[in-house]
Formats: structure tokens, sequence, C-alpha cells
């Protein structure tokens, strides 16, 4: 089993920036192996996409929403990812998961819901002024 534990959220006026951070624990040899992403869920909406980097971390994919404002990366040698958001926007607030899934090729994207092997409990940002 692998736990996943998000950090960095808060309330951040509009333009502002946050990191967030989410460190893997447990059965973590094979975490440089796992395709990992972020998701968010606004309340009354379903959870959504934001953001994938494949294992080695060599590629990366954005939600249309975000592309130039949000940037994913990982550190495989401290099982971490981090999300770096940027010019936050009000539409931004949600509660923010990070999500891992083992298994597969290196240019894998975790895009898909069903796809998700372990979850992080979530990690709340707030954009209002």
């Amino acid at each position: 089993q692998v736990q996943l534990v998000e950090s960095g959220g808060g309330l951040v006026q509009p333009g502002g920036s946050l990191r967030l951070s989410c460190a893997a624990s447990g059965h973590t040899f094979f975490f440089h192996t796992y395709a990992m992403s972020w998701f968010r869920q606004a309340p009354g909406k379903e959870r959504e996409v934001v953001s994938a980097i494949t294992w080695r971390g060599e590629n990366t994919w954005y939600s249309d929403f975000v592309r130039g404002r949000f940037t994913i990366s990982r550190d495989n040698a401290k099982n971490t990812v981090y999300l770096q958001m940027n010019s936050l926007k009000p539409e931004d607030t949600a509660a923010y998961y990070c999500a891992a899934s083992g298994g597969r090729t290196d240019s894998y994207y975790l895009l898909m819901e069903n796809d998700v092997d372990y979850w992080g409990q979530g990690t709340q940002v707030t954009v209002s002024s």
C-alpha cells in the first residue's frame, strides 16, 4: 500500500501563487514507476483532472484551464510530486487531490479516475480577495 499526503493548500488572493506537495509513504519502492496526477473538485462539481506527469517526469499534461499557469513536477528521490500554481483565479478554488497509478508505460498519463490506484486525502485551495 502507498499513502499519499498533500500539503500546501490555503487561502490566496487572485493573482497569487501556491505550491502543492504530495508525499508518498508506505510501499514506495516503485514510486518512481508510478504515473502521477493532480485532480480537483469544486463544491457542487465533479472531480476533474488538472495535470499529469509520466513516471520518469519527462512528459507533462495540463488541462486547458490551467495550461500556462500551473506546473507539475516530481522528485522521485523524495517520493514527492509538486504542483506550482501561479496566477490563481477564483475559479481555481477547489479541493486538490494527488493520485497515483502503477504498472504503466513511461508515456502514460493518468487522466481517468477509474485508473487511479491511490488517492490522497486532498488539500483545500481557496482563491478569494
